[in-house]
């Protein structure tokens, strides 16, 4: 495969987006946390699961944590890659975009395993209600 600026360019558009959604679950979350938190300390309203919604809770940030940190690594990795060709390394710059593109299948696959928690989460809190789906 020859790599040149247009390989690198499709990533550019992708990456941002990512963590633009990545960082918008992230503060819904802290939103979230932040309400329930409140809740607790200040109005004393416990809620009866409310140690396994913060367990939930904690494990989804380090997911979305994760998820960022990795889809920065493939942004940084891309940007690397354009410097490397700049600089007419061809090869550094083949195994620097392999890097981008690994840390981003990481980055989705963390985000894929937090979509599943949340997905839990939400049917484990709609199972007190009495509705009938089908």
């Amino acid at each position: 495969m020859n790599i040149d600026y247009t390989v690198t360019a499709l990533m550019f558009p992708a990456i941002p987006l990512l963590m633009s959604v990545y960082s918008n679950r992230f503060h819904s979350l802290s939103i979230l946390i932040r309400q329930l938190h409140d809740e607790h300390v200040y109005e004393k309203h416990i809620p009866p699961e409310w140690k396994k919604q913060f367990i939930n809770l904690s494990g989804r940030i380090t997911l979305l944590r994760w998820t960022i940190l990795f889809a920065s690594f493939g942004f940084l990795f891309n940007m690397l890659t354009v410097f490397a060709l700049y600089l007419d390394e061809v090869f550094a710059a083949r195994v620097i975009f392999g890097s981008c593109c690994l840390s981003m299948i990481i980055s989705i696959v963390f985000f894929i395993r937090e979509i599943q928690i949340s997905t839990n989460a939400l049917k484990l809190h709609m199972s007190d209600m009495d509705v009938d789906v089908n």
